[in-house]
């Protein structure tokens, strides 16, 4: 599998480290906490077949500068995103967002200095049921709390919560989650300290002017956003596919890889790439409307 290369490009609050790989119409991946765009190691190649794929890591996460003081709530994300397409010469994409990823989707996609022609959210923040109480835990964490063996567990407690199935991620991918975190553990808690709720709450009405084709998918089984906020999110998003991951938590892609790559990259090349041709790669389910459920029996990776 080819890798792809690691760029660094200066916004308002710091550098930003991102991948940019592949031709076509652009695709942006955005993580949320406590990841990096490792988590999307597996769909940046496969989209970049098709599209260019920009994945970066959020300012204070991954291989992004993690400054002292800098903004880093979800609205500044969005902002210091809008800088980086900029300057990309991107003025319009696909947006797929994952947990604040899908947060920053969202404020993106109701921007009107900024065109969101496709929304994929996977397990998003949303609406005002954020932060969720585990952070919360972790905002109020005192100074001697901040080390890197705290920052260690607390990651990896998560890994273990947000996947149901064990086993999908080696020690290896683990410790990719945990490294960004080690040289700098307070950087961690300034990340966590950011994700304060605002900028989502009462934007339903935004929200219902994203008339372009959305895909919600969430894991049946999320412990952190309850999967009944994929169908309060459909709701208001009126050109929107719903879709629940049987025995899936809240990192779905690392719960279920075979299953929730192809669903991104078939629901982008339909409604994005508006191509109309069979799929040549073997039957992929594709769900173009709101799924009754027992449409989505066939969904669960086995």
């Amino acid at each position: 599998m080819t890798q792809p290369e690691v760029r660094r490009a200066r916004v308002s609050g710091g550098e930003l480290s991102y991948t940019d790989m592949g031709e076509g119409p652009a695709v942006v991946l955005l993580h949320g906490f406590p990841s990096s765009s490792f988590l999307w190691r597996r769909e940046i190649p496969l989209l970049a077949s098709r599209m260019r794929v920009i994945a970066p890591d959020l300012l204070g996460y991954g291989q992004s500068d993690k400054p002292l003081t800098a903004d880093l709530t979800v609205e500044a994300q969005a902002f210091y995103l809008r800088e980086l397409l900029e300057r990309l010469e991107v003025e319009r994409a696909a947006v797929v967002g994952h947990d604040i990823g899908g947060g920053v989707a969202q404020l993106l996609a109701i921007d009107p200095g900024f065109t969101v022609e496709t929304l994929v959210l996977l397990d998003s923040v949303c609406f005002d049921v954020w932060p969720i109480e585990r952070v919360r835990m972790l905002q109020e964490a005192t100074a001697g709390q901040e080390t890197e063996q705290f920052v260690q567990e607390v990651v990896r407690l998560t890994l273990d919560i947000g996947i149901s199935h064990q086993g999908r991620v080696t020690e290896q991918d683990v410790e990719r989650y945990v490294e960004p975190w080690r040289a700098e553990p307070s950087a961690f808690f300034r990340a966590a300290r950011a994700i304060d709720g605002k900028g989502l709450t009462g934007r339903e009405i935004d929200l219902e002017r994203v008339d372009v084709p959305s895909f919600v998918l969430w894991g049946e089984e999320d412990p952190f956003l309850d999967p009944e906020l994929a169908e309060r999110l459909g709701a208001n998003l009126p050109g929107s596919t719903v879709a629940l991951l049987p025995g899936c938590s809240h990192f779905v892609n690392e719960d279920a890889p075979t299953t929730v790559g192809p669903l991104i990259y078939e629901f982008l090349r339909v409604r994005y790439l508006r191509d109309q041709r069979p799929h040549q790669g073997g039957p992929v389910q594709v769900l173009l409307h709101r799924p009754e459920p027992s449409d989505l029996a066939d969904l669960e990776d086995e």
